[in-house]
């Protein structure tokens, strides 16, 4: 297809071992034979995409990001990223279903003891489902604004309290969730971390949202009612969880900018096939100047975003873990190329665009909301922003 070979020489430059390499083109199999051609019956239908988890199960991809010794087969984070790109261009909502695993599991990874990771981390890694748990109705972008409450008795931690926006919350085997400790008094330093396991008596699922995109993907509002949950199940100490939130977060952005791209590929894709096939007013569309600068501008957009992924996943690598103002910039940039891309396709595409039929229109339902989850772009810009005037007060 016209276009590809450009991204083909970018992927080329991405470093993957021979392992990593193989198992990638097993996603690209599954994404093309058995998640895309799945992705507008789900869609249409908001049915929970059942099939395409089982053929992710089938590859093992939770093992993934989940070290050996905890029944995982650990690969590098650019790997996880390409594997995160190619499913969500296939099916946004299966991309997001599986790339929450990692978001929810990372930081158990990350900060969990030993005993936890015993425990816990063979569930997933052996194909169940985690959850991210940290917004509520009045606490989005600024976390310290929960009221999710902690209150330790004994042995047990209880949960009262409430999540909504939750991406697999209705699903999930883990949840990692956040709260207040009922004890610390600032609401800064009481933010603390536990896993919450499914089944435990006091949790109630109270709706699933209908959503302008990834419609099967459930994304849940639930509740918890004198949940008692092991203390052995917090994570640190108590007041840990906002350490343990923002230094997450700089893994989990480059996740959601990954979806984002993988997106993007494929509307762009979609939009170069359908200029190359239409004809009006007796030219081929592809051949008019007007285009073919728009398509110069959203390949050379995608290309240099994309290119910033990999630099991102290689300072992760790398031991760095101050890499956040690097990665608020990848998420930001990465999700609004996403959103110009898709509202291109649809504009070139014309009345066809608008319709279901022709997927671009699910394309740019699903962009949206990149834009907004994991801390919005307005948010991203002030975390960038603010990072200059810190630098001038230190003068």
């Amino acid at each position: 297809m016209s276009g590809l070979p450009l991204f083909e020489r970018l992927d080329a430059q991405v470093s993957l071992n021979e392992t990593e390499q193989m198992l990638l083109d097993s996603v690209k199999a599954l994404a093309r034979d058995l998640i895309a051609p799945n992705a507008m019956r789900y869609d249409k239908a908001g049915e929970f995409p059942e099939e395409n988890i089982r053929g992710i199960n089938a590859l093992g991809l939770n093992a993934m990001f989940i070290p050996e010794a905890y029944g995982g087969a650990q690969l590098s984070f650019s790997a996880y990223l390409a594997c995160v790109r190619e499913i969500a261009r296939a099916c946004a909502s299966t991309g997001i279903i599986w790339a929450t695993n990692f978001h929810a599991i990372k930081p158990l990874i990350a900060y969990g003891n030993e005993e936890q990771k015993q425990r816990l981390l063979p569930r997933i890694a052996n194909g169940g489902l985690a959850s991210l748990a940290i917004t509520e109705p009045h606490a989005g972008s600024d976390a310290t604004a929960m009221t999710t409450r902690f209150t330790p008795d004994g042995d047990d931690i209880i949960v009262d309290g409430g999540k909504c926006f939750i991406t697999n919350g209705d699903r999930a085997d883990l949840l990692l969730l956040f709260g207040r400790w009922s004890e610390i008094d600032d609401p800064r330093r009481a933010i603390s971390v536990l896993i919450f396991e499914r089944g435990t008596p006091g949790f109630t699922i109270l709706g699933i949202e209908e959503k302008m995109g990834h419609k099967a993907s459930t994304t849940a509002t639930i509740s918890f009612d004198g949940c008692r949950v092991p203390r052995a199940n917090l994570i640190r100490a108590p007041g840990d969880g906002l350490d343990i939130l923002f230094g997450s977060l700089n893994r989990s952005r480059p996740s959601v900018a990954a979806h984002a791209l993988g997106i993007a590929h494929a509307a762009f894709e979609r939009a170069v096939a359908y200029v190359n096939r239409r004809r009006q007013s007796g030219r081929w569309v592809i051949e008019k100047q007007g285009i073919q600068f728009l398509l110069a501008e959203l390949a050379t957009e995608l290309v240099l975003v994309e290119s910033w992924l990999w630099r991102v996943a290689a300072l992760a690598e790398s031991g760095d873990e101050n890499f956040g103002i690097e990665s608020s910039m990848l998420k930001m940039k990465a999700t609004d190329v996403a959103m110009r891309i898709t509202e291109e396709a649809v504009q070139l595409l014309g009345g066809n665009g608008y319709c279901r039929d022709y997927e671009v229109e699910r394309y740019m339902r699903d962009a949206k909301i990149t834009q907004i989850w994991e801390g919005t772009n307005q948010i991203h810009k002030q975390i960038i922003g603010r990072s200059f005037v810190e630098k001038q007060r230190g003068r």
